[in-house]
């Protein structure tokens, strides 16, 4: 392998999960790092060109790429979300899309100064919200569940559709003037029809054929996502071979049949594709913008940035108002889609291809196709990037602002140790099977959660729970592992926590190992029967305000006081566990989270009541 080819691989992997890391550790837009990053290793210093390292098999690759970005999309696409979103996926699916097109149109003609023929390419491609931006800020964002589906649906769905759009567009404006619209009748329009149809029906039958494989036992574990991953992409080679854009609607429809037809065993596997789908965006986008040449940079102009702006602040908020009067969606929902839309890479892609095409055709402006969905892409990335966030936290659309906690477990002491928690200002939600045993929580003003956490109805049910953190605090030490280590991949597994299995020793412990069960909820003796125990015996939870004068007491151990969290307002909570490299010194200001003896228990309540 020569030195460029070396360089190459070096820049694009390590920058890529160096920018992965930066963005999770200080909280900011993962996909505008690796955006940077790319134009700073490609136009910006000029070590970096993917297409001349690569060669021709440069975009096919990024077209492979993109088909599993989409495929792992439409695994995300659970029919069941309709009960809440329906009429607002139809109305961005079905009636904004076309809307859009128009609008972008006639902003691509009358304000970028576009002939009429680019304009039209321009606005058939600007249509898509891309799920290679779209997802990973929905990963970052704790969006209501509805709001999410409404972003998620409209990126993955209205993707293919829209590389199909441009490519009907596109086959139209190259017609020769004599063919007239006899070719399109009897040529163009039922290859666009057939297209649809052969790569819907790729995609259903590869999801029930995958079912019987699983279902029937007839492939190997080791086998299941390679035969996944192929199945993607062959999917979108047969349907790329019908039309541009159809390959792109196999794959997508392959991942929602896998997702609606309850295919067995894919849980494990949806998280390693997530993992993979993480690594791909992150080449990808570094890729394709250290690839842009310098002449599309020197293409922009004050036309173009006015082309832009229209786009942003006028097309596509017009154009989901329009799409959506009369509809259920409150007004909250509205602003918000109007102005999130983040383009991507299939949107880049398709504008490099389709635009050299017409300029060849010998379209006047056509060379500008290129330059404008770029400055969209770059416009739309950073706005709505760092917008995303704060603006649904404005029109309250997040689940919670703050970190919380999901408390498995409804016992006496848990349920005591949620109410002090939510007097301190931390979320809580107390989760159990028993209905019975969270009639005290409900009573005392606790949110309850009645569901088998492990089953697939407590799946959905955890989409919409608020929790950062999660304590699995029931008797059972094995069911308590099993939880943890079940849902360790969506709050990661330091942040999943159970009480001590009661062994003083972790290293003798031989229940479960490391990989199965949570971390330790405080120090190993600390076990249900004996939080139990004392709870019976009249200790109870409390919060101490560390302050100058406590700061020196709480900073020393005592066997009088059991403390499990440590709460720092306005910047949230750590629990404390003995597995924990270096326990985290409290600060005065903190609030301690204790288990306290009787005595002390009375006069913090005394204190509280005199207060």
């Amino acid at each position: 392998m020569n030195q460029g080819a070396m360089l190459l691989v070096f820049l694009v992997f390590c920058g890529g999960m160096a920018a992965q890391w930066i963005a999770w550790r200080f909280k900011l837009p993962a996909i505008v790092l690796l955006f940077g990053l790319g134009l700073l290793l490609g136009p910006g210093l000029d070590v970096l060109h993917p297409s001349d390292l690569i060669g021709p098999l440069f975009h096919p690759i990024v077209s492979l790429a993109v088909a599993l970005i989409v495929f792992e999309g439409g695994m995300a696409l659970d029919f069941r979300q309709w009960r809440e979103a329906g009429e607002g996926i139809l109305r961005l699916t079905l009636i904004a899309l076309p809307v859009n097109w128009v609008l972008g149109s006639a902003a691509a003609h009358y304000v970028g100064g576009l002939t009429w023929g680019p304009a039209c390419l321009f606005g058939s491609i600007v249509v898509v919200t891309g799920p290679t931006v779209v997802l990973p800020l929905l990963r970052q964002a704790k969006l209501q569940p509805r709001v999410a589906a409404f972003l998620r649906w409209e990126a993955i769905l209205n993707d293919p559709v829209g590389a199909i759009l441009a490519t009907l567009v596109l086959e139209i404006l190259l017609m020769r003037p004599d063919e007239g619209t006899g070719a399109f009748v009897t040529g163009i329009l039922p290859q666009v029809i057939i297209s649809l149809v052969v790569s819907i029906g790729l995609g259903i039958a590869g999801g029930w054929g995958v079912k019987q494989l699983f279902v029937r036992d007839l492939m190997p574990e080791q086998l299941k996502m390679p035969l996944l991953l192929t199945l993607a992409l062959a999917l979108y080679a047969l349907g790329s071979l019908f039309m541009d854009g159809a390959g792109l609607m196999a794959a997508t429809v392959f991942g929602m049949a896998l997702a609606n037809m309850r295919v067995p065993g894919l849980n494990e596997l949806q998280r390693m594709k997530e993992s993979l789908v993480v690594l791909i965006v992150s080449l990808l986008f570094i890729l394709l913008t250290a690839d842009l040449h310098p002449v599309v940079l020197e293409r922009l102009s004050w036309p173009i940035f006015a082309l832009t702006c229209a786009v942003i602040f006028v097309v596509r908020p017009l154009g989901i108002y329009l799409a959506t009067i009369g509809s259920a969606l409150s007004w909250n929902d509205r602003i918000f889609l109007g102005w999130i839309a983040p383009r991507g890479i299939v949107a880049a892609a398709v504008a490099g291809v389709s635009g050299i095409r017409l300029s060849e055709a010998g379209f006047a402006s056509a060379e500008f196709v290129m330059p404008a969905v770029f400055a969209v892409i770059a416009a739309t990335m950073l706005l709505h990037g760092f917008s995303l966030t704060p603006l649904a936290r404005r029109l309250h659309l997040t689940l919670s602002n703050v970190p919380a906690l999901a408390l498995v477990g409804a016992s006496p002491w848990s349920r005591d140790l949620a109410e002090v928690m939510i007097r301190a200002g931390t979320p809580v939600t107390l989760v159990d099977t028993a209905a019975r045993a969270l009639v005290p929580a409900r009573r005392a003003g606790v949110p309850v959660l009645h569901t088998e956490i492990l089953s697939e109805a407590g799946a959905e049910s955890l989409e919409e729970l608020p929790a950062d953190y999660l304590i699995a605090a029931t008797p059972d030490a094995i069911y308590n592992g099993m939880v943890c280590a079940h849902l360790a991949p969506h709050f990661g597994r330091a942040r999943v926590y159970q009480v001590s299995p009661g062994i003083r020793r972790l290293d003798q412990y031989r229940g479960l190992s490391r990989d199965a069960r949570g971390k330790v909820l405080g120090q190993p003796e600390w076990n249900f029967t004996l939080l139990d125990t004392l709870f019976t015996d009249g200790w109870r939870f409390q919060a101490l305000d560390v302050t100058a004068a406590t700061f020196g007491a709480f900073s020393r151990p005592d066997g009088n006081r059991l403390v499990f969290v440590s709460i720092r307002p306005g910047a949230g909570f750590s629990i404390r566990s003995a597995e924990d490299a270096q326990e985290e010194a409290p600060a005065v200001g903190d609030i301690l989270i204790a288990f306290v003896p009787p005595a002390t228990a009375k006069a913090g309540s005394e204190a509280v009541t005199a207060g």
